[in-house]
């Protein structure tokens, strides 16, 4: 008995499509940075909002805003840079007897641009970019 012969693609024809696919992906990804950067700054926005919430809920018993994260009860993430999973650092840069300002700085640079995005927060509770990655 004969073995039949199965159709089959050889080696060098697999490395000039895997070849082909690396060229379209290298065309593609400058078109997907600012879809990567957006979706990466919902994480400034989610924690800025949630300090916001904070801000007002310790205004609403101390009346003031506080400058101490400890105060609200607010544990910063870590960031990538410190074995984490956060790409910003927040910090309050500034507060007063009726207002507040928050801001969030991502610690990795998404484009490659050498710009780092940067959000900010105060007691309207919009978070607003500051800096466009």
């Amino acid at each position: 008995m004969k073995a039949q012969k199965l159709p089959s693609f050889n080696l060098q024809e697999m490395l000039i499509v895997l070849a082909i696919l690396g060229i379209l992906l290298l065309i593609a990804l400058p078109n997907f940075m600012p879809l990567i950067s957006k979706t990466k700054a919902q994480e400034a926005k989610i924690q800025l909002k949630y300090i916001s919430n904070l801000q007002k809920q310790y205004q609403y018993l101390n009346s003031k805003y506080t400058a101490d994260f400890e105060a609200l009860d607010f544990e910063a993430p870590r960031t990538v840079l410190e074995e984490g999973e956060a790409n910003y650092r927040y910090e309050v840069i500034e507060t007063s007897l009726d207002n507040f300002k928050v801001r969030a700085t991502a610690v990795v640079d998404f484009d490659g641009d050498g710009v780092f995005n940067v959000w900010e927060i105060d007691r309207n509770g919009s978070p607003k970019e500051v800096i466009k990655d």
